[in-house]
């Protein structure tokens, strides 16, 4: 009874072996595709609201979203107080000291000069009575000290009255122009970072999905806006090398889109090896396992025609439509 049953089952899987023999790739799948382009903000934030919806059409400068950066806030407050800061040690070094700040040096440098000579007469005094025996050594000691302490400060404030008499030096002008510079500088860079709260196109696009909410956190770098570049449909197919000599680029030929029956001639842009076997979208490849893979880049003659079909749909190439340039 066994040997009966593989016997009737031997002639269908002959059949069947024949029948995948016999099929003929001269139908090559492709798929259709559009060229796509993607929004993603700078900073990370909260997206606080959208301006745009799926489905609709956008251009150059219009504005997609604005994100909540709190932290950047802090940080222009932060960066403003500084060039405050520095701008105004920089006017200082230029201008130099006030009337009444010359006035405070030059009492300073009096008062420091009526303590050193009240040292010197109380040393001198306490010399002479040291030298007759009427002064201890420790009394004397404790006078030099005070005539050293009040010609170091008598020293002090005339170093610092000559200063400013002199004028403010060279490097220490240039010193707080480089601090202001440095303080501007970021500044600036704080004020493009703010502005980058704004989610801004920059070119034309159909938006097609919106990956985040008003009130989700928008990661720096991360698509938020996805879409295609009006008038950019083109047709992808895949040929293995051993089928590849026929196509030329500039050939002319025409695509069957199944689902809507229709036909579109095409003009082969591009012919470009794939690395990965991955990318093979033929249906039924027939190619060796170490044979290279190339994709045609099929432009539409219609573009706008072409713009109606739906992405990633499946196409048909009759290869036997291929014409000559």
């Amino acid at each position: 009874m066994r040997q009966k049953i593989l016997i009737a089952f031997l002639p269908i899987a002959l059949i069947a072996g024949a029948g995948c023999g016999q099929h003929s790739p001269k139908k090559t799948l492709g798929k259709i595709k559009r060229e796509t382009v993607a929004f993603a903000p700078k900073v990370t934030g909260r997206i606080l609201r959208l301006y745009v919806q799926e489905g609709q059409a956008v251009s150059p400068g219009d504005t997609l979203a604005m994100l909540d950066v709190p932290e950047l806030a802090a940080k222009l407050d932060q960066a403003t107080g500084a060039v405050k800061s520095s701008s105004a040690q920089h006017l200082a070094a230029n201008n130099g000291v006030t009337i009444n700040q010359m006035r405070q040096l030059e009492a300073r440098q009096r008062g420091a000069r009526d303590q050193y000579d009240l040292a010197e007469k109380s040393y001198a005094r306490a010399n002479a009575m040291f030298a007759d025996s009427l002064l201890s050594p420790q009394q004397h000691d404790e006078a030099f000290a005070n005539l050293q302490s009040a010609k170091a400060q008598l020293d002090n404030a005339t170093a610092a009255l000559t200063d400013v008499q002199v004028g403010t030096r060279f490097e220490t002008k240039l010193a707080t122009a480089g601090q202001q510079q440095q303080a501007s500088g970021a500044l600036q860079e704080v004020r493009v970072s703010y502005s980058e709260r704004y989610i801004i196109a920059t070119n034309y696009m159909a938006l097609e999905t919106i990956a985040l909410h008003v009130g989700e956190l928008a990661p720096a770098g991360v698509p938020i806006f996805n879409g295609y570049i009006p008038n950019s449909t083109w047709f992808r197919i895949t040929i293995p090398e051993s089928k590849i000599a026929p196509f030329h680029k500039g050939d002319r030929l025409s695509v069957d889109v199944p689902y809507n029956k229709k036909q579109y001639p095409g003009t082969i842009l591009t012919i470009k090896q794939l690395p990965r076997y991955a990318d093979i979208t033929t249906a039924y490849p027939d190619y060796g396992m170490d044979d290279a893979i190339y994709e045609l880049k099929i432009a539409p003659d219609d573009i706008k025609a072409a713009e109606e079909l739906l992405y990633n749909a499946t196409i048909v190439l009759d290869e036997h439509s291929v014409k000559d340039r």
